[in-house]
């Protein structure tokens, strides 16, 4: 198996099906062989029933909500391919970008999306609130963690098989799972190249304001995992 994809879904019925279908057209184009894997987080509308009925993915469910770091670890853990990447069901960031990403898997265990490098494109921005606690997040991240990564939070990630052993030392269930798992990478010395993409917000998305000020309180939970030795 050549490519593995992770897509975490949560009330997703209006735009899995089309999701899948550019994600599968354009990996049979470029890669004899690939699965995807579609997590459903115990949503609360049609979406299992969806998931179950598109032929050619598998589909894995939670059966009580957990949130997307949990989901996409799920997934991770059951993946085959020689790669493996996580993508946002809304497709902010179109499987195309993976071309970006893939050159770079040579020399790096681990390749992630970001939408904050001179290089980057944002078709369709956040509202001003959102992109303000962002940066002020990323600064926080940076200062507290030490990770030298202008974007932590870019929900398209590329990993070698090797560095999947990762998910395996989360703590965190939901949004703050990002920052966590590059902090542990960076513990187990793996280097991460962080490479510019093209993004488009979703205005539907279900990332609120006060996640993000949850999601900021979690540095400190990763920085006392740390002390703690919770992360060998």
């Amino acid at each position: 198996m050549q490519l593995s994809v992770v897509i975490p879904v949560f009330n997703e019925a209006k735009t899995i099906v089309d999701t899948v279908a550019k994600i599968s057209d354009w990996l049979t184009a470029r890669f004899k062989n690939f699965e995807i894997i579609v997590v459903d987080d115990a949503s609360s509308d049609s979406t299992l029933e969806i998931i179950r009925n598109i032929p050619d993915i598998k589909v894995l469910r939670n059966l009580t909500n957990h949130g997307k770091g949990y989901t996409v670890a799920k997934g991770m853990r059951v993946t085959r391919g020689e790669m493996a990447l996580f993508m946002d069901a809304d497709n902010s960031t179109s499987i195309e970008e993976l071309e970006k990403l893939l050159p770079h898997l040579d020399q790096y265990p681990i390749v992630i999306a970001s939408r904050a490098m001179s290089q980057s494109r944002i078709h369709k921005s956040q509202n001003f609130l959102k992109v303000t606690l962002g940066r002020l997040g990323n600064l926080l991240i940076r200062s507290i963690l030490s990770l030298p990564i202008r974007d932590t939070q870019c929900g398209f990630k590329l990993f070698r098989h090797s560095a999947l052993s990762l998910f395996d030392k989360l703590t965190i269930d939901r949004w703050a799972f990002d920052f966590e798992l590059l902090f542990i990478a960076k513990l187990h010395n793996f280097k991460i190249k962080e490479v510019p993409v093209s993004w488009t917000n979703n205005a539907n998305s279900r990332v609120t304001t006060a996640a993000y000020f949850q999601t900021l309180c979690q540095v400190f939970k990763v920085r006392i995992n740390h002390l703690l030795n919770k992360y060998k």
